[in-house]
């Protein structure tokens, strides 16, 4: 590898680190109801929101309760962006006169941006209106994003609180999320975008005749070239820091009107990581022991260096293809070196792979390189990080709540080791905590694995197979991974814009969401009720080095034993396969 991909790595890693505590701070901050710099612009604003929503600020609710009004919000948001997408032919600001999205894919799409999925089974410059990426898929990303951050929030008071039935309002945490930290992040990063070359336009689709135009006296052709532009940085600003990643165009962030240069493409990279990484630090001060948010931001972050290495050596490799036809894959100053297929040379293969482990780590499902074209072992990285299930940073706020309850299974497991009472931050973890954490981590390899079962034991499922043996079960497993984890990255090769797919992939990603959230307040909701447990001699310290490598070995252990199978018949065998 090069030194400048070698700088670039050490860069990043460093550069999230610095800025979760200073963030982290400002987050809890928030969700504290504490005064911050930005009240004097953003107060007015939600006492408006308030008082035109008819929500009451200091009226808190039980778990029940924020379930409901979260669903409830969620289904008009779905309902809201199905029917644009179904009416933006009648709709104003669509220049290019596109129709309306079949029904089948309009499901898909409002079920995957209402939950923070963002899988795209069609190309947003030739399916979209600018009505509907903007009012209704960009505030989605807000809205989904928001939601996530919501639910963590309330998570972590049950966790924090003693002798309670409330954890707080799911209105207010959301109306706050959205102006406190969402909208002025993305408003400031929309203009570093801007400065560096993504579009944000209005005006149509620019078309040019390029130099075998009849409009060119020395040209004999008779063709066009139609550019496809947009309202993009706005909308590409909160699909990262949101752990969104819908793309404006369909090539995503690969494609130059979305990331232009390096500068943007690194900025790109933080901002998918930067809220779930300082959630971390939120949770350590709103249970009142910053050590506890430190230890799980740890865990989260040895994980992702290790399977970011396995990553760019993987892809660093020669492919053996070319090696016996004799192409020169070394990495030197004229080229990057290793599995460049599929990749942007302005971007190299260090900040493809960062990227790739980033976005599959986080929830986020962008992509600046195509994952079909990954060596085996570099597809298995993606694969392995949603498996886990996106709790390595993960999605804005269902990151680390997902991570909270492999930490509620590891103490449970620890006390069971020792033969003490398992408790954690004064909580006894007892009955029915462990059935919503079970809950939590079999609904999704159920989920993947079921839906995958059905794609590759039907006609339907396997019509859409654009590579045969261990790639094409690589690309149905990936699909669902994706849409069940609500990442929405994409292996390619599979053409998923069908019914079966458009209609499975909406339901995984309908579990994904929902039938995990609402374990998850639950678990919280009952931890909130247990009187405090003063801590002994027997309790099991949550913060020490010891916890956080028994932590991730839970992590790896419940991972590893529901997706093993599945894994080595697609990348572990292809890998075999190729290098043989």
């Amino acid at each position: 590898m090069t030194i400048y991909g070698t700088a670039q790595l050490v860069a990043f890693m460093a550069i999230v680190l610095l800025s979760a505590r200073p963030l982290g701070i400002f987050m809890a901050r928030v969700y504290q109801g504490e005064r911050t710099f930005l009240d004097p612009l953003m107060k007015p604003i939600e006492r408006l929101i308030y008082r035109l929503a008819g929500i009451r600020p200091g009226e808190e609710y039980g778990w029940k309760e924020n379930v409901l009004a979260m669903l409830l919000f969620n289904l008009v948001g779905f309902t809201s962006v199905y029917l644009l997408q179904r009416l933006q032919h009648l709709l104003p600001l669509n220049p290019e006169g596109l129709g309306a999205v079949a029904p089948d894919s309009a499901f898909n799409t409002a079920v995957s941006f209402a939950s923070n999925t963002n899988w795209q089974g069609y190309g947003g410059e030739t399916t979209m209106s600018y009505l509907t990426q903007t009012l209704g898929l960009g505030v989605q990303n807000f809205l989904s994003a928001s939601t996530g951050m919501a639910l963590l929030s309330l998570t972590i008071r049950g966790i924090a609180r003693h002798s309670a039935t409330t954890l707080g309002s799911f209105w207010v945490d959301m109306t706050r999320s959205t102006l406190y930290i969402l909208l002025p992040l993305s408003m400031v990063f929309a203009l570093v975008l801007v400065s560096q070359g993504t579009v944000q336009t209005f005006s149509p689709s620019a078309q040019i005749h390029p130099l075998d135009s009849p409009d060119n006296p020395a040209s004999k052709g008779t063709s066009r070239h139609v550019i496809a532009r947009g309202p993009a940085a706005s909308q590409i600003a909160i699909k990262q820091l949101g752990t969104n990643g819908g793309g404006f165009f369909n090539a995503n962030s690969a494609h130059p009107f979305e990331n232009p240069t390096p500068l943007s493409n690194f900025l790109e990279m933080l901002a998918i990581i930067l809220i779930p990484a300082a959630l971390c630090i939120t949770f350590g001060r709103m249970v009142g022991d910053t050590r506890q948010g430190w230890a799980l931001l740890a865990a989260m972050t040895l994980i992702f260096v290790a399977f970011l290495g396995l990553a760019v050596w993987s892809e660093q490799q020669p492919h053996p293809g070319l090696v016996s036809m004799g192409v020169d894959q070394a990495p030197s100053e004229l080229q990057a070196g290793g599995n460049m297929e599929g990749k942007e040379v302005r971007f190299g293969i260090a900040a493809s792979a960062l990227w790739a482990t980033a976005t599959t780590a986080a929830s986020n499902g962008s992509v600046n390189s195509m994952y079909a074209s990954y060596m085996p072992l570099g597809s298995l990285v993606g694969l392995v990080m949603m498996q886990l299930g996106e709790v390595v940073y993960g999605g804005v706020g269902s990151g680390l709540y997902g991570m909270l309850v492999f930490v509620v299974v590891a103490v449970f497991v620890a006390g069971l080791l020792v033969g003490r009472t398992p408790e954690y931050l004064g909580h006894k973890v007892e009955v029915f905590e462990m059935k919503m954490a079970s809950l939590l981590i079999l609904i999704m390899p159920l989920t993947v694995l079921g839906f995958t079962a059905l794609a590759v034991m039907t006609e339907p499922g396997k019509a859409s197979m654009l590579n045969p043996g261990p790639r094409g079960f690589s690309e149905i497993l990936y699909a669902f991974t994706s849409q069940g984890n609500n990442n929405g990255s994409a292996f390619a090769g599979l053409h998923a814009n069908t019914p079966f797919y458009n209609i499975a992939g909406g339901i995984a990603m309908l579990i994904g969401r929902y039938w995990l959230a609402i374990p998850t307040l639950a678990l919280a909701g009952s931890l909130a009720r247990k009187k405090l447990v003063p801590p002994s001699n027997g309790t099991l310290p949550t913060h020490t080095p010891l916890f956080v490598v028994w932590l991730i070995a839970i992590v790896l252990l419940v991972g590893a034993l529901n997706f093993l199978p599945a894994l080595a018949l697609g990348p572990i065998v292809e890998h075999l396969l190729l290098t043989r």
